[in-house]
């Protein structure tokens, strides 16, 4: 046998138990959270299914983009690839963020562990990482950094590199998504109008970035896979986000709602 061949079996069977590892890790991510609802219910307070089904699904998607076909043929395909995208950084962290996982776990953990929890939540690297602008340019600037630098093509030949960016994508969308639309506790937060700027700023910055791949291919992927991957891009991601917006505007309502029901029970209250 030839050291190339040996060399190709040694990366495929190290790509295999990495694969396995990771779908190990994100059963073991849905294992922990039903465990947590159902201690939840237990103490009295139930915790909804749908929520359940959110994380469930979310975990599934992140680890479909670097475990399984997909993350097989995104090293050869762009539009492989770019599905792994959507999935990874911008579907998943929508279904991860609606699910409220910091939630079910202050309602969960014993007090002490509660207690570091909310404390790591209040402090300023938390902060500073979970502030809306932060969030954007990790999200949105990492992907200009991923497809207008090499940095796509040597992803392409280095599973574990692959392993790395795809990691970043997706904590990154978690950090956007729940800086924008989050459910969870999130002191000291952002005004919603600065909110909704920087959300509308990211939006149009990850579609000029469509716009640009599909003027502008990667020299290492061929034009007409570059281009069906940029308008998946946009499109895809375009109805992605479109959802994000609609869960923001909901959140702005119902705070709105809950304010102005706030202020008519303090008029009716005599003096």
């Amino acid at each position: 046998m030839s050291s190339s061949v040996a060399a190709g079996l040694h990366v495929h069977g190290g790509g295999n138990a990495l694969e396995i590892t990771l779908v190990l890790i994100a059963a073991l991510t849905v294992v922990v959270y039903t465990g947590a609802a159902v201690a939840s219910r237990r103490r009295g307070r139930p915790w909804p299914l749908h929520r359940v089904v959110l994380w469930s699904c979310g975990v599934a998607l992140g680890t479909a983009s670097v475990a399984g076909p997909l993350a097989a043929a995104a090293h050869a395909s762009f539009v492989a690839h770019m599905w792994g995208h959507l999935l990874a950084g911008m579907l998943a962290p929508v279904l991860l963020v609606l699910a409220a996982p910091v939630t079910l776990a202050l309602r969960t953990l014993d007090v002490v562990p509660a207690r570091r929890l909310s404390r790591l939540l209040r402090s300023r690297p938390a902060r500073f990482v979970a502030h809306p602008v932060t969030a954007a340019v990790l999200s949105v600037g990492g992907l200009w950094v991923l497809y207008a630098t090499p940095l796509l093509e040597r992803m392409q030949g280095d599973p574990l590199l692959h392993l790395v960016v795809q990691a970043h994508v997706l904590v990154a969308g978690c950090l956007f998504t729940a800086a924008v639309i989050g459910l969870d506790p999130r002191p000291h937060a952002p005004s919603r109008v600065l909110v909704a700027v920087v959300l509308v700023l990211a939006t149009a910055a990850h579609g000029i970035l469509a716009k640009h791949l599909y003027a502008s291919p990667p020299s290492s992927v061929a034009l007409a896979d570059a281009r069906e991957g940029a308008q998946l891009m946009y499109y895809a991601g375009a109805w992605i986000e479109a959802v994000v917006i609609v869960v923001f505007c909901a959140e702005w309502y119902r705070a709105g709602g809950r304010g102005l029901r706030a202020s008519a029970r303090t008029a009716s209250i005599p003096a």
